[in-house]
């Protein structure tokens, strides 16, 4: 309990300041760059988040786990060996794809509905190899269980962006100047993540052997996750190419279908995962333990570790969406100075309910070795998604795509929940749970748009946004605290006890 406390902490720490980092950068170029430039920009990221799946999602996480398993049996050379075998194969992965995405170039470019998409792409290309590399040793910390460099790298790299984008980006430049400027800033973010993490394995005391025929293993269980995780990874892009071209049939021009997708994925849905933080935080510590109960049988303890992790989803979940639905609509025409995102915000903010609660049944039935079925449940939900945009987006605009992300995520969680009740034979009491907080979040929604609207009179939106939403989550807390949703008192006593001083005995005299 203690391991998992100390490493949700220092996970969250960090996760919630790489966050903030992203949203200060999206902030800055939302209002530096415009939505046309953004909405290039993620369109091209988009794709290139697909090649960078193939070359480090499974490989991390295996290297990882074999790192481990070396470390029980003290095989630093093993670990050594493993290190650069699986850097060569990610340094040949990465060099393949990049040669294919550029020999292919004109197949490629079709693809996208701005033709200038694949330059961006083409200037993201040398990312691939960097971030190859930064993924095996990043593996390999992981392995040895060093989460404070794993989120110091994280936080490195986000840092690195900003300040290039502020360096870089001036005055006076196009959509497609300001797109290919920000894309020059990743790459080099990149560059100097990969050399970091490098100097901090070799800090750690890691060393580089002599590759030897472990890659043929490597190679052998990482290549089912990562093709199951491609395959995942490619709804995003696929969105990214079909909703400005949907937008376009229904009569919008490119440059606002464009501007349309930058202000929805550029703005407001970096947003509406803001619960993520918290809760992949939990979920990142909460696969081990698990795992390891599971191993020693003991369903009281997975039973408990379900329960309370899903309540602490709805609780994070509940304590934002009324806050979003409440003054969305002030909040990103604040950050961002685009009307459309805050309206966005708003009608969207029901979606991270049913995005909470997958995200977290998603990681218990990773930890339980359901990652296939899992992703299963994941494509049966997203082929809605798919449905929506295409057959909505002409009547609602691009409200068909949080509508169609809404109800596939819904339908992924229920399908997660009935998989867990059969294969951990548990009880899952989630709906009820889910009514409750439903009906304790309606005060804090009528109170922070009550408050603010009159806050809008005497106030500036700043200070408008801190005070409405501060009440709003302070009547929320407490309601949950009434209602005994949460227990803050046995939050109290373990504080209490990790801080408490023992007592010195007595002398004897």
């Amino acid at each position: 309990m203690k391991s998992i406390f100390k490493n949700v902490a220092i996970i969250t720490v960090f996760s919630v300041l790489t966050r903030l980092f992203g949203f200060l950068l999206r902030i800055f170029l939302s209002r530096t760059i415009g939505a046309e430039a953004l909405g290039i920009y993620q369109v091209a990221l988009s794709v290139f988040m697909v090649l960078l799946t193939v070359v480090s999602s499974g490989l991390t996480l295996i290297i990882s786990r074999m790192t481990a398993s070396y470390r029980v049996s003290n095989k630093k050379k093993e670990i050594s060996s493993l290190v650069s075998s699986s850097l060569l194969i990610a340094l040949v992965v990465s060099i393949i794809l990049c040669l294919i995405i550029l020999i292919f170039k004109n197949l490629f470019s079709q693809l996208f509905t701005d033709e200038n998409c694949i330059n961006i792409l083409i200037i993201l290309l040398p990312s691939l190899i960097f971030s190859a590399v930064y993924s095996v040793f990043r593996g390999a910390m992981w392995g040895y269980d060093n989460y404070f460099a794993l989120c110091v790298t994280e936080l490195f790299e986000q840092v690195v962006k900003i300040a290039l984008c502020v360096l870089l980006l001036g005055a006076g430049m196009s959509a497609l100047q300001s797109a290919m400027t920000v894309a020059w800033s990743f790459t080099l973010s990149c560059l100097l993540s990969a050399v970091f993490v490098v100097l901090l394995f070799f800090f750690y005391g890691g060393k580089i052997g002599k590759p030897t025929k472990v890659y043929k293993s490597v190679l052998r269980q990482s290549t089912p996750i990562t093709g199951v995780r491609v395959v995942g990874s490619l709804v995003q892009p696929l969105i990214a190419l079909i909703l400005p071209a949907q937008l376009v049939l229904a009569g919008f021009t490119q440059e606002q279908a464009m501007s349309i997708y930058g202000i929805a994925l550029g703005m407001t849905f970096p947003l509406l995962f803001l619960p993520t933080t918290l809760i992949g935080s939990l979920s990142t510590a909460l696969v081990p333990d698990i795992s390891m109960a599971l191993v020693q049988n003991d369903n009281a303890h997975i039973q408990k570790r379900v329960s309370s992790s899903i309540t602490f989803t709805l609780f994070i979940t509940f304590l934002i969406v009324p806050i979003f639905m409440a003054i969305g609509d002030r909040i990103g025409n604040f950050l961002y100075g685009e009307v459309l995102s805050g309206t966005l915000l708003q009608m969207s903010a029901w979606i991270m309910i049913p995005m909470g609660i997958t995200n977290i049944t998603s990681s218990i039935l990773n930890s339980v070795g359901m990652e296939v079925k899992s992703f299963i449940n994941y494509v049966i939900g997203g082929v809605f998604t798919f449905i929506s945009v295409m057959c909505f987006t002409k009547t609602m605009g691009v409200l068909s795509l949080p509508f169609g992300m809404g109800v596939s995520t819904a339908i992924t969680a229920i399908l997660n929940i009935i998989m867990l009740k059969r294969k951990l034979k548990i009880e899952v009491k989630i709906f009820k749970q889910l009514f409750l907080m439903i009906l304790l979040s309606l005060p804090s929604l009528a109170i922070t748009s009550f408050l603010s609207s009159l806050l809008s009179y005497v106030l500036p939106d700043l200070f408008n946004i801190i005070i409405s939403a501060g009440f709003g989550c302070a009547i929320f807390l407490l309601l949950c605290i009434m209602f005994n949703v949460v227990s803050v008192q046995s939050y109290f006593v373990k504080i209490k006890e990790k801080f408490k001083k023992p007592q010195k005995k007595a002398k004897k005299t």
